[in-house]
């Protein structure tokens, strides 16, 4: 469908876009929606900044909760402790009265997925159909014919408890597919020639490759039984990546071609289902790969994510949203899910991997304000969804996640602190976003850049410390074609220059073919060049993976260099360490990454800031197996290193 070609169902009148909405409220829509006109919610901007719009036309920003489900059908099972409405209330209707009266008295508007239905919470809804899961698209055989009639089958079913409801606002697809390019491609690879995938796969291969099988051996490793086109059909081994090519784009388009199809079969099965509900996508897992969002911009109302945040604090890195605003046009987003955990709780949750997680519930209060005023915002923002009602049981729910999310523990008690924090700031999203865009500074300018300065510490596994509005860089320009996939920040002190970054970018264990050490030169890079006076000094970050069978957020390690990044034409090519240098690489949630650095003085030929507080600085970056690039000048890499008279100016600022 046409970007943003919607109209407004509202109270009978067709008002195009960008017509008069009613001023969106904090605590929810004004009118009746049991008598609403239509059951049609549609998605408008005003002066630029979107809403979702009610069947009665108002403009609505949905501040919700996940899994607003009266929690487990008993209060101990599994040898844990539940949070079950059977403890807390005589039935269920009483505990959804009381639910929905709190939710509404903290500031949230609507439910989220792993919710009741509407007609029992009587809350505007987004439910997740988990269509793709049940309609066996995903792992199994997408391009079976038979798959489409499946998912329309079960189209059917799923919305069945919310078609023609005015409180349902559209649907999730399916939560955290992730679009894992290394993955598919793997998996894909080892399919029996029966499997229409398979058979998809090879094709796609024998086309991207104009059906020059040396090309394609040049940048895969086949299996060895696999010497031509139809004996790559026939194997069930794994082909990898070969190090050095550039068959990281042929990974990449695959990608694409999965995704694509699957939104196709998404829309055509949601909009015969329920004709009059919006499609919002599948739930993106806190990272989104670059192809697939094209794809899923062609067939989706609203992009949907799940967020991590990026500091305790409650910074929300801009490249992330930036990167969608530029690969859909500005499509709205919603954020699925977004959570804080604090080891200080009453539950007893050990809080046990990489989501954002703080000390104590003074520090989980002030982080969740923050990105509550963080997400509003942002211009495409329509709503940002609270996971979860109520803690996971103590000891965790049965895949292990153990986790401090609730607004209340597991004995119905509210999270006072956090909930005093979030209820005020909540009361103010309506305005806050109305206002999103304008008072927002960053630094823009690469030709001339402000380095302040800071007291960082490096090896804390935080950049809470860091002053991120003032150090943040200009954003980074990317290669042709492509989105930036992060941000960079600098700061000075009196022990050197320190360089803080978060990213993303997906590296899958099985897909590159190596033995012995990582090869450098696939590695994911940040490189900073410094011409201080004294000559240009270069230095290279890698995030380098390990060997594991662990395969959700393998520990990565952070290798500090001098001298610029290697090259696939380099056979060994070798480290020299940083004398005096700290690196510190906490960025657990991979494909997110985030890491900081201190570059003391000395390693620029120094002995302390420069006379004057002038230099010339570059940064870039460079994704897994060098798919793509960004930088603060917009050269390639290559071609910026060589060019150290078209870095950014950089301006010490003063001591505060």
């Amino acid at each position: 469908m046409n970007r943003f070609s919607y109209l407004l169902a509202a109270c009978g009148l067709g008002l195009a876009l960008g017509g008069p909405v009613a001023a969106a409220r904090a605590d929810g829509p004004a009118c009746d929606l049991d008598h609403a006109p239509s059951s049609r919610w549609t998605v408008t901007r005003d002066h630029g900044i979107a809403w979702l719009a009610t069947p009665c036309g108002e403009r609505f920003f949905s501040t919700g909760v996940n899994v607003l489900d009266g929690g487990a059908p008993e209060r101990v099972a599994n040898d844990r402790v539940w949070y079950s409405w059977t403890a807390f209330a005589p039935s269920l209707a009483a505990w959804v009265d009381e639910a929905t009266s709190r939710v509404k008295s903290w500031g949230f508007n609507s439910a989220g997925g792993w919710s009741l239905p509407p007609d029992q919470l009587k809350l505007p809804q987004i439910p997740d159909l988990e269509l793709g899961r049940l309609g066996r698209f995903h792992w199994f055989d997408p391009f079976d014919p038979a798959t489409e009639q499946a998912m329309r089958d079960e189209a059917v079913t799923l919305v069945r408890p919310y078609k023609d409801s005015p409180y349902r606002i559209g649907y999730f697809s399916d939560n955290e597919v992730g679009w894992w390019n290394g993955a598919l491609f793997v998996f894909y690879s080892k399919a029996p020639a029966t499997n229409f995938t398979k058979q998809r796969w090879v094709a796609f291969l024998q086309d991207f490759y104009g059906s020059d099988w040396q090309r394609f051996a040049a940048d895969f490793q086949p299996p060895a039984e696999a010497t031509d086109w139809p004996r790559l059909l026939a194997t069930q081994s794994v082909t990898r990546l070969r190090p050095g090519g550039n068959g990281i784009q042929a990974v990449r388009a695959w990608t694409g071609v999965v995704a694509e199809h699957y939104y196709a079969l998404v829309e055509r099965s949601i909009r015969a289902a329920d004709p009059q509900a919006l499609i919002f996508g599948d739930r993106l897992p806190i990272y989104y790969d670059p192809v697939a969002i094209r794809a899923e911009a062609r067939h989706v109302d609203v992009i949907a994510t799940n967020y991590n945040v990026d500091s305790p604090d409650g910074w929300v890195a801009r490249y992330f949203f930036d990167g969608l605003h530029q690969l859909t046009d500005g499509k709205p987003v919603l954020v699925s899910e977004w959570f804080y955990a604090a080891n200080e709780n009453r539950t007893g949750n050990k809080n046990n991997g990489h989501l954002m997680t703080v000390e104590t519930q003074a520090e989980r209060a002030q982080g969740a304000a923050t990105a509550i005023r963080q997400f509003a915002r942002i211009p495409d923002l329509v709503g940002m969804h609270w996971f979860q009602y109520a803690d996971h049981p103590k000891g965790g729910r049965a895949d292990g996640e153990d986790y401090d999310f609730g607004l209340v523990d597991i004995d119905n008690r509210p999270y006072e602190r956090l909930l005093t924090a979030v209820s005020a700031v909540n009361g103010q999203v309506p305005a806050l976003h109305a206002a999103a865009g304008t008072d927002i500074s960053r630094q823009t300018d690469r030709k001339e850049i402000s380095i302040p300065y800071a007291e960082v510490m490096v090896g804390d596994k935080t950049l809470a410390d860091w002053p991120k509005q003032a150090t943040l860089l200009p954003p980074l320009v990317a290669a042709p074609g492509e989105v930036p996939f992060g941000e960079a920040y600098l700061a000075w002190n009196r022990d050197g220059l320190a360089l803080a970054t978060i990213g993303q970018d997906y590296y899958d264990l099985d897909l590159l073919a190596y033995d012995g050490a990582f090869p450098l030169a696939e590695a994911y890079r940040v490189e900073l060049g410094v011409d201080a006076g004294n000559g240009v000094k270069h230095f290279t970050l890698y995030f380098l993976p390990p060997r594991t069978s662990l395969k959700d957020h393998p520990p990565m390690t952070a290798l500090l260099c001098a001298g610029i990044a290697a090259v696939p034409a380099d056979p060994a090519p070798q480290c020299r360490p940083v004398t005096g240098a700290r690196t510190s690489y906490f960025g657990a949630d991979q494909p997110r990454i985030t890491s900081e650095s201190l570059l003391p003085w000395g390693a620029l030929g120094l002995d302390g800031p420069p006379a004057g507080g002038q230099m010339r600085v570059e940064v870039s970056a460079t994704a897994w197996h060098r798919s793509r690039w960004m930088s603060l000048s917009g050269m390639p890499p290559e071609q910026g290193w060589a060019r150290p008279k078209r870095w950014s100016v950089a301006r010490l600022g003063r001591v505060s």
